[in-house]
């Protein structure tokens, strides 16, 4: 088990799957499988400690030799992600260490790392939510989904989102090669879930919409933003900016880059978030209030777009 370290790598991406891995065997030897587990170790280009932004630095190895076999290879992210991707001594050892690595897992911005070697060309990955759309701009080949907490993205790589979420997949990896109950003991023992409810989107800020440029759109959104509960058909609106329904489908989706109907729904759905958060108001009253109409109604969109319902939203982030 190798964990790469660099310049700037965030500390929980590396201390996470490394506690996780660690506690693991230490489960392993005290029900009398000694023989079992993980040897971890944290190494860099020339066994220099691992610095971090914040100040904390790791004692670490030197590179180990490419050509021999590892079997997990974790690659962490942080704000020295670009710097390490840029220096072709690291991803030139990535490259070769992953054809003899049995798992290659990314954390966080790792994804970059993985995405900079061609490991997950054609493949599904994820990221931290706030660098999703940057991966997909710069990485064409790569499908980049912002909503799980982890994927696995081939038959070798998985990548993980943000930051706590190496944690989650880290487990998953310890239930796969050690089974449920060794992965429970762990994730008991650093009190969380062994599996957590929802993806990674419940946690995101909410999306910035761009403004149009046509001043009538603009007042569209003005609208729909200040009144999510109102009454916003494409009619309505239509009306508002002075066009019929169908020009107006068209220019909105143009300049907004999302359909009415959507923008609606997802207006409605911040406003809500925020009053689940804010309010002890129940879900029905929220669900009148944000235009959703019923509490079953906005239970689904819910589950639609944040992969978890309104009460365990508001049990987590109120």
């Amino acid at each position: 088990m190798v964990i790469l370290g660099f310049p700037g790598v965030q500390a929980l991406d590396l201390v996470g799957p490394y506690d996780v891995f660690t506690g693991a065997t230490i489960c392993l030897a005290a029900a009398g499988r000694s023989d079992e587990g993980y040897a971890v170790s944290v190494v860099t280009r020339d066994g220099e400690p691992v610095t971090t932004l914040t100040g904390l630095a790791f004692v670490a190895q030197p590179l180990p030799d490419p050509r021999e076999p590892i079997d997990t290879l974790v690659l962490p992210g942080g704000a020295g992600v670009d710097d390490a991707r840029r220096d072709p001594d690291t991803i030139g050892w990535i490259q070769i260490a992953s054809e003899q690595t049995r798992r290659v897992v990314s954390v966080c911005t790792g994804a970059f790392l993985a995405a900079q070697t061609g490991l997950i060309d054609g493949c599904v990955a994820t990221t931290h939510w706030a660098f999703a759309t940057q991966m997909a701009r710069e990485f064409p080949a790569v499908t980049v989904d912002p909503e799980p907490i982890f994927v696995k993205s081939s038959e070798k790589v998985w990548t993980a989102a943000g930051v706590t979420a190496g944690i989650d997949l880290a487990l998953a990896l310890v239930e796969e090669d050690f089974g449920t109950d060794v992965a429970q003991t762990v994730a008991r023992w650093l009190v969380m879930y062994l599996r957590r409810p929802g993806g990674q989107t419940q946690f995101a800020a909410p999306v910035w919409m761009p403004r149009a440029k046509r001043a009538p759109i603009r007042d569209v959104q003005n609208a729909i933003e200040s009144e999510p509960g109102g009454a916003h058909s494409i009619p309505d609106l239509a009306r508002r900016a002075a066009m019929s329904p169908r020009h107006f489908t068209r220019v909105f989706t143009d300049e907004v880059g999302e359909a009415p109907g959507a923008y609606v729904e997802r207006i409605r759905t911040e406003a809500a978030r925020r009053q689940l958060e804010e309010t002890d108001d129940t879900v029905t009253v929220i669900a009148a209030r944000c235009g959703f109409g019923s509490a079953e109604t906005l239970r689904r969109n819910f589950v639609r777009r944040l992969g978890i319902s309104p009460d365990q939203y508001r049990k987590t982030f109120a």
